[in-house]
This record gives structure tokens, sequence and C-alpha cells, in this order.
């Protein structure tokens, strides 16, 4: 019995265009997870964010109440009525403080602008690169039977003769 080097070689190359191809596929579902695992940590530092932004500016109010109450014991204290400048004062100390909490808020939302753009960029590259290794395992699959039927070809395996 004659070993049919042709046959063995084409499902080499067949079989080395399954392994491309299931490799390449794994690939894809790779990248797909990694960017939604990346897409996830992105949401998961906005949340983080938007507490510490939170607590920022609560600090800012508190510290502006704080200043307020002891402006108003030094008017008290100096006998002065609260009348005229010292509510200038009140009144300049509270649009501090308002338009301090004003920026915290208008970055706040730069920065959860930021994360869900990030977010999103994450999932679209991970679904690109996957796309990338999908057409990767299909020319994979396509390479290795091309190169069967060549090598089958070239051993003699399609012996058209009718002798073989």
């Amino acid at each position: 019995m004659a070993i049919n080097y042709a046959a063995i070689a084409a499902g080499a190359s067949v079989a080395q265009g399954v392994m491309g191809f299931k490799g390449n596929r794994e690939a894809a579902r790779q990248a797909r997870q990694v960017a939604a695992y990346n897409a996830q940590v992105e949401e998961n530092n906005l949340v983080i964010l938007q507490r510490a932004r939170r607590d920022q500016e609560l600090q800012v109010r508190r510290q502006g109440e704080r200043l307020v109450g002891a402006q108003r014991v030094a008017v008290g204290a100096s006998g002065i009525q609260e009348r005229g400048t010292p509510l200038n004062i009140y009144a300049n100390a509270y649009f501090g403080i308002e338009r301090d909490a004003a920026r915290i808020q208008y970055a706040s939302s730069v920065d959860e602008v930021r994360a869900v753009a990030a977010s999103r960029k994450e999932i679209m590259e991970g679904r690109a690169r996957a796309t990338t290794y999908q057409y990767a395992a299909m020319g994979s699959l396509l390479g290795g039977t091309t190169q069967a039927v060549g090598t089958y070809g070239q051993l003699g395996g399609f012996d058209t003769t009718g002798t073989g």
C-alpha cells in the first residue's frame, strides 16, 4: 500500500488553516472581552470621580458656611449692625461659594462626558480589533484550503491520466 503524500500534505495544510481560523476567532472573542472590561473600568472610574466631585462640592459649601459664620460672629462682636457693607460681605461670600460649587459641578460634567466617550471608544476599538481577527480567521481558513489544493495538485494528487 502506497502512502499518499499529496493527501497528507493537503491535510496538513487544511489543519493549519483550521488552527489559524480557530486561533483568530479566539483572539476576536478576547478582543471583545478586553474592550468590555476596559469600558467597565472607565465607567467605574466615572463613579469614583463623581463621588469625589460631590465630596469636593460639599467641602466647599461647608467651608463657605464656616466663613460666613465667622464673618457674622466678627460683625456681631464689633457691634456693627448687619446692614449695608456687612450684608454685602455675606452676599459676596455666598456668591463665591456658589461660584466654586458651580465650577466643581461643571468639572464633574466634563469628566462624565470624557469617561462616557472613553468607554464608548473602548467598545468601538474592541469591535474593530475583533472584526480584524474575524477577517484574519477567514483568511487563515481560505489560505489553508488554497495551500492544500495547490500542494495536492503539485504532488500529483489530481491525476487526470487515469493511471493513478
